[in-house]
């Protein structure tokens, strides 16, 4: 039984994450980063691509839990079961690692005694390889290639060898807690050092707690903020400071659909609105640790920069499918990798060094040679930014002028003068590049706007508007007031509203990106939206929208990419850190703290 998305809840080690179903099923698994192999899959294919589900035994397959929360400020998830004959707890939680990941399942009798269930099928590569399970000192070790797991149970378990699964069937009464651990690592090593599972519990409400009592933000909406916050921290690969863009892949834009991609990356495009939320929310050293991986990641020959990189900055991202995989409700292909790592966009050079304006403008410790990489960007968007490329939304159709990417080739030169401004004594030609920034001004209004219809549209020549243009006001290419930017507000909301909601661009009938089928409405987009409307003096519309998308969210707080507002489910990778990151920035732009 296929799940809704939303269904889902996240836990996470800050290395990589598992998704949590309602039923009490862990369906999505990566070990031991979030772009490696899954071991558990059935969120993309059958029950026989791994999962572990810990539920009461006369709990039917699917059947959810009675209710289920966060602990307050963390990522330690309690879900809780009401049955007949009494209620249990169960803590999910991946302790933050010293050595190895570890998923943790505390099972707590609450009153009565409720008999409960654990299977656990470790599937290794995308719930492709069946691994070879033994005994060893009471545990179960699962050995397959360069994978295995160590399995601690204190109720005895039994492994089935038809269905290749460990189980245990256990009485839980109240105030009774039994604790399972489940632990990767390399299988050339030697066994980690076995964790304590309540001591890890204790930590990690520690550490969380620490973590969120950083949060400077204070006003309306602060448990969604603080949720987002959360979450965007979930998905931050800490060895290295890298967000990745969502925590799955081929989470479908449309049910049944090919619009199945990959975001277990992170996206030069995202790095502007993330560190912006990180800074005014008072996370200085996540928003360092990110500037200083996007220096690493673009260091090199500007005609190499690429708009996405591995967590660790790997440039390497090849696509393929896994033709073992059903896909989630049949929403095949399912891929890993990214073949958009190969094209060009040229908005990513603006979104870089408007990042790096930002941290400098933020009072970040500046280094001159992240001075020195910005003017070989620019050097490089000042001879090619003429130049049609795939555009933010990585169509694979023919190469356009997006409207967008030339906005953001004059946020790149705009930049580059008020840096030089601010400090003449960094080298800089400021002349050049406010011609620069005048020349693509003038091109813009000059071929992205349609004065008929008063409003800039997708593309050069194009009749059909992108929701990215509501970005105009919010990076200073024009002024809130101006009626180009109002037009261009009102057109988005008309052409691309759906019940409120907004798309990227248009589906229907259009060939700009080179794929059949629909999409849902855009969160992210969405929260634009709000955005320009708050900026164009319409507060109590952006106020209504903005509180009509927090009714989006799931019961936990978590957005996905996408949304369908006529069959009311998310839709798309989850969790999205670019939905989490406009929620965050839409709510401190209608608290008056953008």
């Amino acid at each position: 039984m296929t799940q809704p998305i939303e269904d889902y809840a996240l836990i996470g080690d800050l290395m990589t994450s598992a998704l949590v179903g309602r039923d009490g099923s862990i369906d999505w698994l990566c070990l031991p980063r979030f772009d490696s192999a899954a071991c558990f899959a059935k969120l993309l294919g059958e029950e026989d691509n791994g999962h572990w589900r810990i539920a009461p035994l006369d709990a039917a397959d699917g059947e959810p839990c009675t209710r289920r929360a966060y602990v307050d400020g963390s990522l330690i998830l309690e879900s809780y079961w009401e049955t007949a004959t009494g209620t249990v707890k169960v803590t999910d939680f991946m302790p933050q690692r010293e050595v190895a990941p570890d998923v943790i399942r505390i099972v707590e009798g609450i009153s009565g005694t409720v008999r409960m269930r654990s299977t656990l099928r470790l599937r290794f590569d995308y719930g492709h390889v069946v691994p070879w399970v033994r005994r060893s000192d009471g545990d179960r070790v699962a050995v397959a290639g360069p994978d295995s797991a160590w399995f601690r149970s204190e109720p005895p378990v039994r492994t089935w060898g038809e269905a290749n699964s460990t189980c245990s069937q256990f009485p839980v009464t109240a105030g009774r807690r039994v604790a399972f651990v489940l632990t990767w690592h390399p299988s050339h090593r030697p066994r980690p050092e076995p964790c304590d599972p309540f001591e890890a519990l204790d930590q990690s409400r520690a550490d969380w707690r620490e973590w969120t009592s950083q949060c400077r933000y204070e006003g309306p909406y602060q448990e969604a903020v603080t949720r987002s916050l959360i979450t965007l921290k979930a998905l931050t690969y800490a060895p290295t400071g890298g967000i990745a863009a969502a925590a799955t892949t081929s989470l479908p834009e449309e049910l049944g659909g090919v619009r199945n991609w990959d975001y277990r990356y992170c996206w030069l495009r995202d790095s502007t609105l993330t560190l912006g939320s990180l800074l005014s929310t008072g996370f200085l050293d996540e928003a360092r640790a990110w500037r200083e991986w996007l220096l690493r990641a673009v260091a090199g020959d500007p005609a190499d920069l690429q708009i996405m990189y591995g967590i660790g900055g790997e440039r390497r991202i090849p696509e393929s499918e896994l033709p073992w995989l059903r896909g989630y409700a049949s929403s095949a292909p399912v891929r890993v990798g990214n073949a958009a790592v190969d094209q060009l966009q040229l908005d990513v050079y603006g979104e870089v060094i408007d990042s790096l304006y930002l941290a400098r403008s933020a009072g970040l410790p500046s280094e001159r040679h992240a001075w020195r990489i910005q003017l070989a960007l620019l050097d490089f968007l000042e001879r090619n930014w003429h130049r049609p490329d795939e555009g933010l939304w990585e169509v694979r159709g023919p190469r356009r002028h997006f409207v967008h990417s030339k906005v953001m080739a004059w946020v790149a030169a705009d930049r580059a003068v008020r840096t030089l401004e601010s400090d003449p004594s960094l080298d800089g030609d400021v002349e050049r590049w406010r011609a620069m920034r005048d020349e693509v001004h003038h091109d813009v209004c000059a071929k992205g706007y349609d004065p008929e219809r008063g409003t800039f549209t997708q593309y050069y020549g194009s009749a059909e508007l992108d929701a990215a243009t509501l970005l105009i006001p919010r990076v200073g290419f024009l002024p809130p007031d101006d009626p180009r930017v109002v037009g261009t507000v009102d057109a988005v909301r008309a052409e691309l509203g759906s019940s409120g909601l907004v798309r990227r661009y248009s589906t229907a009938g259009s060939t700009v990106d080179g794929l059949p089928g629909d999409e849902g409405a855009f969160l992210a987009c969405s929260f634009w939206l709000t955005d320009a409307l708050h900026m164009t003096g319409r507060r109590e519309e952006a106020r209504a929208l903005f509180e009509r998308l927090l009714s989006v969210r799931n019961d936990v707080g978590l957005l996905a990419e996408e949304y369908d507002p006529l069959a009311g489910r998310q839709l798309g990778n989850f969790p999205q850190a670019f939905s989490h990151v406009g929620l965050v920035n839409t709510a401190l732009t209608l608290a008056g703290r953008a």
